[in-house]
């Protein structure tokens, strides 16, 4: 995602491909399996290529109070962006979403990150990117969120929601530490960058076609 030398078109290319049952599609089926109804915040953290387009989607969905950029999978010597880059970390460019479970559950959030937020199928990359800080994971806290992605996974793949195998890990999170300050709120902060405007914008307009019931035209806090 830092690859400002490689030419435009290689983006504009990798970017439709990546993105084009986004662009076209249907939204997903919801849930059959969701999170208990609560109050208050809840933390979901997932991983799905460069986190500037993850944080992005997930500012923009109705209910999500702040998104921070992130790693997650590996330990605390190696959470910064210089070693997490080598790929041999076991980190993931990952984003923590606080959000209000009375206002959007964590299946739907789950919906989101599937359909739009990043394409399950491709196995440690995401458009441009490539390495195992790139994969696709939802890193799960609770035995309960554990249950409803799994359950997920399992509904999309039986009704063959994607042209290929979802190679999404479900994963227990075990530490989540956050990326330098330069990564945070990045796609509000730089609009017309073109990383931005090729591979993750798409998707912030992608969110609002399929869920407009769950998008939210102001950004949620990045802090």
């Amino acid at each position: 995602m830092r690859r400002p030398l490689l030419p435009v078109l290689f983006f504009a290319l990798t970017a439709c491909m990546a993105a084009s049952a986004r662009d076209e599609g249907v939204p997903l089926p919801a849930p059959s399996i969701d999170a208990s109804p609560a109050t208050g915040e809840a933390t979901a953290v997932f991983a799905g290529g460069c986190f500037w387009g993850v944080e992005g989607v997930f500012q923009h969905v109705r209910g999500v109070k702040s998104v921070r950029a992130g790693y997650a999978g590996g330990d605390a010597a190696h959470a910064n962006y210089d070693d997490v880059s080598d790929g041999d970390t076991g980190h993931a460019e990952s984003v923590r979403v606080v959000y209000d479970p009375a206002q959007v559950t964590y299946g739907q959030l789950l919906q989101v990150f599937f359909s739009v937020a990043q394409d399950p199928t491709l196995l440690n990359r995401q458009g441009p990117d490539v390495g195992t800080q790139y994969r696709s994971a939802v890193f799960y806290a609770t035995p309960e969120q554990k249950k409803v992605a799994e359950a997920y996974v399992a509904q999309l793949t039986a009704a063959h929601a994607f042209p290929a195998p979802i190679v999404t890990e479900v994963t227990p999170l075990k530490a989540f530490y956050l990326a330098e300050d330069y990564h945070q709120d990045y796609m509000r902060l730089n609009p017309d960058a073109m990383y931005i405007v090729v591979n993750d914008r798409p998707k912030v307009l992608a969110l609002q076609r399929l869920y407009p019931q769950r998008y939210a035209a102001a950004w949620a806090n990045g802090r």
